[in-house]
């Protein structure tokens, strides 16, 4: 008996091990339908496995054939040098300028010479140039032809393009510096009325320096307003806050003309004892 091969879920053996026991118990019938329960795991397993295996393939047979890649194919042109100029070839002959609307007389500048290579030819008269242009050759002028300008016409004389000054000065090397208008006494007169302590700073007994630069516009406005070293507890913000409210500076002058100058400045926030 021990030496055949025993199948413990036949019915034969789960009648044997269940004998003089309750089979309506789940486990008698969960031995009894356990070869039929795996065999159907299985095959819905090997069904899901397939099927999303052939997904791709199957989703390609319902949107159609994927469209393929266009090949672009380079063509390598090839420019065949120009031929070879001929040295014996002509030039082309000058084209003559079209008759000029008034005659001309011959009247070129006039040129020092030896008395014997000078032409016993009449100059031109005052009375002739009343009638004609100056010229290098004596032209009969046609009265219906179109007035000709040979040289390139100007645009006359040109006034310089202004540049405005945008750089941004330093306050040490400048000529005038920028200031409050009544000095900087004034200045923190009005920093002392227009601060106001932030309550988180009062909360946490927070004082010192925040320290700010900020650039004087050539109109006394202050712009580019930044904290360098912050105190924290609403005290930056503040310190900003009170700059942009200021009122508006003495602008820097630098070659006798007003120039945005970068100022630094602390502002102090102290509690009251």
């Amino acid at each position: 008996m021990f030496g055949s091969k025993i199948d413990l879920l036949k019915r034969d053996w789960l009648d044997v091990v269940f004998a003089n026991k309750n089979k309506s118990y789940g486990a008698y019938e969960l031995r009894q339908r356990s070869s039929a329960n795996t065999t159907k795991s299985l095959l819905i397993a090997s069904t899901a496995f397939v099927l999303l295996f052939l997904s791709p393939k199957i989703m390609e047979l319902f949107k159609g054939k994927a469209p393929e890649e266009e090949i672009v194919k380079q063509t390598e042109v090839v420019v065949q040098p120009p031929p070879p100029v001929n040295p014996e070839t002509p030039p082309p002959p000058p084209v003559e300028p079209p008759p000029p609307k008034q005659d001309q007389v011959k009247f070129p500048p006039p040129i020092v010479k030896p008395d014997e290579l000078v032409r016993d030819e009449e100059p031109v008269q005052i009375e002739d140039l009343k009638k004609a242009d100056p010229g290098q050759k004596t032209i009969a002028g046609d009265p219906d032809a179109d007035i000709v300008i040979a040289g390139p016409a100007g645009d006359g004389p040109k006034q310089a393009a202004v540049v405005e000054d945008t750089k941004v000065y330093d306050f040490v090397s400048l000529e005038t510096q920028p200031s409050f208008p009544g000095g900087m006494e004034k200045f923190y007169a009005y920093l002392k009325k227009a601060v106001r302590y932030p309550p988180m700073a009062q909360e946490n007994n927070i004082q010192g320096k925040v320290f700010l630069s900020f650039v004087v516009e050539k109109d006394g406005s202050l712009t580019d307003i930044k904290v360098d070293r912050k105190l924290g507890g609403g005290t930056d913000e503040e310190a900003v806050r009170v700059l942009k409210a200021s009122p508006r500076w003495i602008p820097g002058v630098q070659n006798g003309k007003k120039v945005r100058v970068k100022y630094n400045i602390p502002i102090s926030f102290t509690l009251s004892q």
